[in-house]
């Protein structure tokens, strides 16, 4: 699909949603009183259902809400555009919404999700159960997307927790390539787009790294399994769920920032769901 062609279906299918962002909290609700959607007894099995971890934070980063970032809006957004844009058959709640879900590292329903999104993992301090279920997960096939996570001790951050799980002498990280098969899963994509989150954007006069010359240049990386396939994406330096999140707030935005983002982000699904 061109680029012109992606952004007109886009546009046709637009819908408008509220900004959300969420706490911390495990349980509860958030600051405009979203629920926590957590798997019941028949969730699974009737399709996709997009898995957002909630793991442990030990800090805070600006802009950020650790596990919540961008929560529920970039998920209900990215499901509704997966549905259109592809064949793929999203699970829908009794409303016909959406089931998207957050799952804790440590629950067994993390096993039915064979793919996880984690953002804000710059703040991550994972709890000694969290590091044995996330491994044992990875290494039982599971998929696992970080994103949203900007400067050098972010990335320090998350290398330090993520060593936790998978020993970089056995699993080392790697940058994913251009020639790499995630960049032309369904979209041709030429390089990782640097997506600002939309306040920052919005407050900055349109610049897109958040942390200045410590952010400047968006990076992907990966560890594979033994047989060469990735299991987990890092997308670092870059915000591409909020180009999900935010698409029908501003259209300066979304004609800057949404294609890109609904590209990178159908490929990498595509890309965990069939390897």
């Amino acid at each position: 699909m061109t680029r012109a062609a992606f952004v007109a279906v886009m546009v046709m299918c637009l819908a408008t949603t509220a900004a959300a962002q969420f706490g911390r909290q495990f349980r509860g609700f958030g600051p405009r009183g979203y629920p926590v959607k957590f798997a019941g007894p028949d969730t699974f099995g009737h399709g996709f259902n997009f898995c957002r971890a909630a793991y442990t934070s030990g800090r805070r980063e600006a802009g950020g809400q650790g596990w919540s970032t961008d929560y529920p809006d970039a998920e209900l957004n990215f499901s509704i555009r997966l549905a259109e844009l592809t064949k793929t058959r999203v699970s829908k709640d009794g409303r016909g919404s959406p089931d998207h879900l957050v799952v804790q590292l440590t629950d067994e329903s993390v096993y039915q999700c064979p793919y996880l999104h984690m953002e804000d993992v710059g703040t991550a301090a994972f709890t000694d159960a969290e590091v044995r279920s996330l491994r044992e997960y990875l290494l039982k096939g599971g998929f696992l997307w970080v994103d949203d996570y900007w400067g050098s001790y972010a990335w320090q951050n998350w290398a330090s927790q993520l060593a936790r799980v998978l020993p970089p002498s056995e699993y080392p990280i790697e940058d994913i390539g251009a020639d790499h098969p995630l960049f032309r899963m369904m979209f041709d994509v030429k390089a990782l787009p640097q997506i600002p989150s939309i306040q920052f954007w919005r407050t900055s006069g349109g610049s897109t790294s958040e942390r200045g010359a410590d952010s400047a240049t968006p990076t992907i990386r990966g560890v594979s399994d033994r047989h060469g396939n990735l299991m987990v994406v890092m997308t670092h330096n870059t915000d591409i769920s909020d180009a999900w999140e935010r698409e029908g707030e501003d259209p300066r935005f979304f004609y800057r920032f949404s294609p890109n983002g609904y590209a990178v982000g159908i490929n990498v699904v595509l890309y965990a769901m069939t390897h």
